[in-house]
């Protein structure tokens, strides 16, 4: 994932900051808690797409 695009991307929900998952090719909101898939290396920035994580899923 490109450094510049992690950069200005962010949560479409809150609007806070994303981590990248390399493991799950995931942009992860740590605030609402969802995670965001990376299709075709193109970041799915859709909420109805996001998958929200498990109450004891930990977030890099």
């Amino acid at each position: 994932m490109d450094k510049k695009l992690l950069d200005i991307l962010v949560c479409p929900v809150c609007k806070g900051p994303l981590f990248y998952d390399k493991k799950v090719k995931e942009l992860i909101c740590k605030i609402d808690r969802l995670a965001y898939p990376i299709k075709d290396d193109i970041p799915v920035m859709l909420q109805e797409e996001a998958r929200e994580l498990a109450a004891d899923e930990e977030v890099g």
